[in-house]
């Protein structure tokens, strides 16, 4: 057999295809589905609509701080943003009243 090298990827199998798959961890397929909230998950939706009800960001703190982000690990970042902007946002409130008060 002569060993040259080929200009096709694979040299004689191109109609056979394997699905890449690992024995050991189940959940590779888990994170195919699409996020809830228009596809930019719960945390991140909590963020935008924050700013017209800040509310939202204290749900999204809770389910930040009660592990929410174990059921998709995608969910964490945007939880943590909330986090940070209800964290601003409560000491914005705090220095607004203490200088209305004093």
């Amino acid at each position: 057999m002569d060993w040259k090298h080929s200009t096709e990827p694979v040299e004689g199998r191109n109609d056979e295809y394997t699905l890449i798959r690992d024995a050991e961890d189940l959940r590779l397929g888990m994170y195919d589905k699409p996020l809830p909230c228009f596809g930019c998950g719960i945390g991140w939706f909590s963020l935008l609509l924050g700013f017209d009800f800040p509310f939202m960001w204290y749900y999204a703190t809770i389910l930040y701080f009660r592990s929410y982000y174990h059921r998709d690990p995608r969910e964490r970042a945007g939880l943590a943003a909330s986090a940070i902007a209800a964290m601003i946002c409560t000491i914005a409130v705090i220095i607004t009243i203490a200088v209305l008060i004093f």
